[in-house]
């Protein structure tokens, strides 16, 4: 495997920007594979995390290795992968530009049955949102200990919270009624035409409630959900462990 830190300078947010790239490596002597597409994993970090989180914090590299599966790591700051109310267009980055430009650089496959997204805590948020809205890009999509229902954020009246609500949304009833409420993308999505979906959040962790209540919605709207859960932290060594499962779960015949 080749990991590789890129810099390029970003038409969408304006500025330059990096994300992280795991590569599967063929060998010289592979002459048939010199042309492979790899299948891909856009894995997104947390709210405090960046780029960098998943290869320092995870050994996804050596579990990426084992399904030839490339891994697109990108950075998206503070921002819940939205196109930000007072900000950047973040959404507009991970949706558009990101896949042009990997696919540019890289030998990524373009095919929806070979792209997947994944994330944890605010990246698992993004990787639903994302797929929810995007159902044609992703044929699988799975969030660990996700931030998954806002509103039980937004309705605990803390003072950050409500900062970075109007940052990003404008205010709870707009957030409420727009694409960025994973409950509504639920409640109107065509179920034929979703990707998979696969959750899991240990059951200490203090999003323990957004997570169940996110699952409630998926029953109630007949959406198809593979969710586990089990004691765990909003840690490391359950993300670590947890991500080796989503793999599995991702290339199950």
């Amino acid at each position: 495997m080749a990991l590789l830190e890129c810099r390029f300078k970003s038409e969408v947010l304006e500025m330059e920007q990096p994300f992280n790239v795991i590569l599967p490596q063929i060998s010289m002597s592979d002459t048939e594979n010199g042309n492979k597409k790899f299948p891909v994993l856009y894995l997104l970090h947390g709210l405090s995390d960046d780029h960098t989180a998943w290869v320092r914090k995870s050994n996804i590299e050596r579990y990426a290795a084992q399904y030839g599966l490339a891994v697109v790591m990108p950075n998206v700051n503070r921002s819940f992968y939205t196109d930000m109310k007072y900000g950047l267009k973040y959404y507009t980055y991970m949706t558009k530009e990101i896949p042009h430009i990997v696919r540019s650089y890289f030998p990524i496959s373009d095919k929806r049955e070979d792209n997947y997204i994944a994330g944890l805590s605010m990246g698992g948020y993004g990787a639903f949102m994302i797929a929810l809205r995007n159902p044609e890009m992703f044929s699988a999509a799975a969030s660990l200990s996700g931030a998954l229902d806002l509103t039980v954020l937004l309705d605990r009246g803390d003072e950050q919270i409500a900062q970075m609500t109007e940052m990003l949304f404008g205010s709870s009833d707009e957030f409420i009624n727009s694409d960025y409420n994973l409950v509504r993308l639920l409640s109107k999505a065509d179920r034929d035409k979703l990707p998979r979906l696969y959750q899991c959040c240990g059951t200490e962790d203090f999003l323990y409630q957004l997570n169940e209540n996110f699952r409630a919605a998926a029953i109630r709207y007949g959406v198809d959900l593979t969710y586990e859960e089990g004691p765990g932290d909003h840690e490391w060594g359950y993300w670590d462990t947890n991500i080796q499962r989503v793999l599995r779960w991702i290339f199950q015949k």
